[in-house]
């Protein structure tokens, strides 16, 4: 290397002195290159020199850009760097538009920089991008040229050249003409499909690329983890005794890992292989096993094992925030050093809301093992409480959280920058939470990583690998050291280098993904793919144990009565160690969540019946026939029974609600009536008691006395609507209301965009609006809007933090304000009634209950007992005559059933029977049978159907649709 020329082997290059050197990439390249690399780097030479473009093609993980980053290093090219995602769209890569001052604007992107200022533009995740977007390029790839959106042409510099010659600069300048420099070049990185998931290359962009296949440097890797242990072991030989130097602490080395364990951090293969033939001879688990024996890597693993962090401390002589872990490991006291956040740390143990198991206590201190080098990804099932001990690892460590809640539709732009307009219609890019984390040194919750896209999550690979970034409003953002050489390289202050768009990511950053485990044999795509096996350290949170469990729930609810938790634990973990499919699917719905909202209830209402909560919880009115008699038979085994109280039927008399003085009362349940400001937001609406609509309403009374969010589960028109109006007027609370469709957006609900004056202004939907104001949300229709949309409701819920469109956030606790800007604190009587469709046909909805049910107090509702819907219809229709009103309870409580059956498709509900009296008492006149045909006309059209229906309403005396064939006289 001479000053002004790179020597690799036979090939020069002559350096140039980069215009922009805050472009050129810093410290990636290290003492001692491979040999593999540096063949890698010389053949990259070659064709720089020849003029070519090239593209990197490899297995997933940081290599291959860290290959093209280092010959960009080493020849001191400057980057334009973009990571393509599913999002990219040819403006990303072009120009695009922007507004100032009521003028709209061209802003050149990457590919146009690069090629007019002479850059290197680096390509990455090409089989990311959809099939029509990179034949944008191909026209630069090939011959240097573009038309651009503005007017102007790019054109190569030969041609341009030469044109020149001819022609005087300015009659160039007229003709829009722009000179593509002769040092613009392009580096893509990409994985081979079809052995990896993704768009294959199209023809017309791969014949522009001089390709190189990268096979991955294990042989290098491995040579340098030989070299370390032989160095060590040099050290602790009689031979350097003479060197005075103290011996290598050999033992603590290796008594770090056990390598069992740093292969399941590193490849999670117990998830991988899932629960598909775990056992015996065959299965893909035994021969892994067989595998890792084979090489001696099957060590007990339990001797080195971390039991448990003993103490954290801050380091106080360090620039960034750090702190000092000390963790058991096989009865010695191991000290590690590991980033911290900025407020003050905690010892383990130290949080009211946290109960440490043994099994916590091994988690906690792994985590703390792995936090020392890379970025965490805890797997768990449903409700087993990874936010819980993700939130307690951040609080030992003295960090802010910053939850991100994942979901499908998610884009590249919701994860980093996103456009707004400022008032004056100017457009602008606001950054996400997830920069402003990397920025300020928080520790990222990124919760569901399963649900999101991987071509979207394909943007964050060179965040998480080399704490790097490049946005879309033109920012960089560059690991710690590699600013300060940048710094320290070209002389410039932070404000400098600020006014250039570069900002330092803050050393402390780091992000633990929250995911559940891949389902084996769906038929969606598992999200543990290759390529997030490069970007974690996987923790497998396993269930917990019985008598952990027991532990958790008595420690946070103290009263619970003992005996009743027992059967409820013991029950609920032989749903969840059997093998039958079936009842593995009824033990989702009772996760550690959902068992300590049941114990909660307990203990405040110790004379419930047991089974009713659990078939509550698992929603068993609405089950398959064959999950119901699972359940039921394995609530006979752990006796829990229902109540004998409860054979005789209950009294309208028992559930009569009163209110007096201030308070109200329903059943044995007295709650204080809310005081509300704005009345007329409070529902009134025609309500006729009757007993089992009470009966929900008192248990609605007592799970709003806990604080709990209701979730309300039943057939269409069995008046889900009507119970909580009423419930509603009872208790005098305002409520808002939003109702939700299959075109929902996360943006739609939680605002509502309108225009004033010309310019778009967002007004607060009715979910922000409740949760300012302590009003009830009441949320219908849930089930229509797609799962991944609804699901950001959970962190509102359980976190009491969410993120709006327009970059205010909700916050649970005001504390957590400390003079933030567009932060809205939750109102402490804010509540939220969701209402859904039972799940399965024939409403054809998402599955609410199934992703998000043990978040919320799941309540059935049913259509009224016959006695309670004839007192009802009474109401309805008091001049119709009671033979009718029986007629027809029957009739329909038949039809009810035979849904029930499957016999018939369709559940007709009391909102049907209603329609009819309604109809009767207005029009006396008018017969039954024209007034029933009004509901049964829509399947009169299915002959098997209508066969159906005519026989049932016959067999109750309702004359419908008479022909000869079906009408049966007596016999003489």
């Amino acid at each position: 290397d001479t000053s002004d020329t790179v020597n690799i082997g036979d090939v020069s290059y002559k350096l140039k002195t980069p215009k922009s050197p805050e472009l050129v990439p810093q410290n990636y390249i290290s003492d001692s290159l491979a040999q593999s690399v540096i063949q890698h780097l010389r053949w990259m030479m070659q064709k720089d020199l020849l003029g070519q473009d090239v593209f990197l093609i490899g297995p997933p993980g940081p290599l291959r850009r860290s290959i093209a980053m280092q010959y960009l290093e080493l020849t001191k090219r400057e980057v334009e760097y973009i990571a393509l995602s599913r999002d990219t769209t040819e403006t990303d890569l072009k120009q695009r538009r922007e507004i100032r001052a009521g003028t709209a604007f061209y802003i050149d992107q990457c590919a146009v920089r690069a090629a007019t200022e002479g850059r290197t533009l680096v390509l990455e995740g090409l089989e990311k991008a959809e099939r029509n977007v990179l034949p944008v390029l191909n026209n630069l790839l090939e011959n240097r040229e573009m038309q651009l959106e503005d007017g102007r042409f790019l054109m190569s510099a030969e041609r341009y050249d030469k044109l020149l010659q001819v022609r005087k600069e300015n009659s160039v300048d007229a003709w829009k003409l722009v000179r593509v420099s002769e040092n613009f070049r392009v580096i893509a990185l990409g994985l081979p499909v079809p052995k990896y998931s993704g768009n294959p290359l199209d023809p017309t962009v791969s014949i522009k690329f001089a390709f190189n296949l990268l096979h991955s440097l294990l042989i290098w890797y491995v040579s340098v983890i030989s070299q370390l242990l032989s160095f060590a072991t040099t050290l602790c030989s009689q031979e350097s005794s003479t060197l005075g130097l103290p011996d290598f602490p050999l033992d603590r080395f290796l008594s770090m890992m056990s390598i069992k364990h740093a292969i399941q951090w590193l490849y999670p293969y117990t998830i991988l292989l899932g629960h598909e033939g775990k056992n015996g001879c065959g299965s893909k688990l035994h021969d892994f096993l067989v595998i890792l024996q084979r090489f001696e890597l099957q060590d007990s693993g339990s001797s080195v094992l971390p039991k448990e962090v003993v103490r954290v401390e801050r380091l106080t002589e360090s620039h960034s925030p750090q702190a000092s872990v000390t963790v058991r490991i096989a009865e010695k006291e191991v000290t590690i050093q590991v980033p911290a956040g900025t407020r003050p740390v905690s010892q383990p143990c130290a949080s009211e809301r946290f109960v440490q198991t043994l099994s916590h206590k091994q988690l906690l201190a792994e985590m703390m093992q792995s936090h020392m080098v890379k970025d965490i990804c805890l797997i768990g099932g449903k409700g087993c409480g990874k936010t819980v001990i993700a939130k307690n690892f951040a609080d030992n460590l003295g960090y802010n959280i910053e939850p991100i809640m994942l979901y499908q539709d998610m884009t590249a732009r919701d994860l980093l920058q996103q456009r707004y307009t400022l008032p004056n219609g100017d457009t602008a890019w606001r950054s996400s939470p997830l920069v402003n984390a990397a920025l300020e040194g928080k520790l990222v919750l990124l919760d569901g990583i399963h649900r999101v896209n991987a071509g979207t999550l394909a943007v964050l690979q060179r965040l998480i690998h080399d704490r790097e970034l490049s946005l879309y409003d033109g920012s960089r953002l560059l690991r710690e050291d590699r600013y300060m050489r940048l710094k320290e390289e070209l002389q410039l202050s932070d404000e400098q280098l600020r006014k250039r768009s570069i900002f330092p990511v803050h050393p402390s950053f780091r992000i633990i993904a929250l995911a559940e485990p891949p389902v084996f044999g769906s038929t969606t795509q598992q999200w543990l793919g290759p390529e997030f096996l490069t970007m974690f350290f996987f923790h497998y949170m396993k269930p917990l144990a019985k008598s952990e469990e027991v532990q958790v729930i008595k420690e946070m609810v103290p009263n619970i009565p003992q005996e009743a938790l027992d059967r409820l634990l013991s029950f609920a973990h032989k749903l969840r160690e059997t093998q039958d499919p079936t009842a593995q699917s009824l033990a989702a719905s009772l996760s550690t969540r959902q068992l300590l909202r049941i114990s909660r209830r307990l203990s405040q209402y110790p004379h419930e019946n047991l089974h009713s909560a659990v078939t509550k919880a698992c929603l068993s009115r609405f089950l398959p026939s064959l999950a119901r008699s699972a359940l039921e038979k394995n609530l006979a085994d752990a006796a829990i029974e229902i109540n004998t109280d409860n054979n005789q039927e209950p009294e309208l008399e028992d559930y009569k609600c009163e209110v007096a003085s201030g308070s109200l009362r329903i059943g044995a349940v007295t709650a204080p009536i809310y005081n509300a400001r704005e009345r007329m937001k409070v529902p009134d609406v025609l309500f006729y008691d009757n007993i089992q609509h009470m009966i929900v309403m008192e248990d609605m009374l007592k799970d709003f006395l806990l604080g709990e969010h209701l979730l309300l589960v039943g057939n269409q028109g069995v008046g889900k609507n009507k119970i909580v109006d009423r419930f509603l007027h009872l208790l005098n609370r305002p409520r808002e209301y939003i109702q939700l469709h299959r075109d929902t957006t996360v943006q739609t609900l939680t605002l509502q965009p309108s225009v004033k004056d010309g310019l778009i202004v967002y007004e607060d939907s009715p979910l922000v609006k409740a949760v300012k104001l302590g009003h009830v949300l009441v949320v219908d229709e849930a089930d229509k809007a797609p799962t991944n949309v609804t699901c950001i409701l959970k962190t509102l819920v359980e976190n009491g933090e969410m993120i709006l469109a327009d970059g205010r956030r909700i916050v649970a606790n005001s504390a957590n304000v400390n003079g933030r800007e567009n932060v809205i604190v939750i109102h402490p009587d804010f509540r939220m009634i969701v209402l859904a469709n039972r799940p399965g046909f024939p409403f054809l909805g998402n599955d609410f209950f199934g992703t998000l049910g043990d978040i919320f107090s799941c309540h059935a509702v049913d259509n009224p007992k016959p006695h309670s819907e004839l007192e009802m219809l009474r109401q309805y229709g008091p001049d119709v005559p009671e033979p009718i009103l029986q007629k027809l309870v029957a009739a329909f409580g038949e039809l009810r059933s035979l849904a029930d059956q499957g016999t018939i498709n369709y559940p007709y509900s009391t909102r049907e029977v209603v329609n009819i009296v309604k109809h009767l008492q207005k029009f006396p006149t008018e017969g039954l049978s024209s007034v029933v045909r009004n509901v049964f006309d829509f399947d009169s059209y299915n002959n098997e159907m209508r066969e159906i229906l005519i026989n049932t309403l016959h067999k109750h005396g309702i004359p419908i649709g008479a022909k000869p064939t079906n009408v049966h006289l007596a016999k003489e």
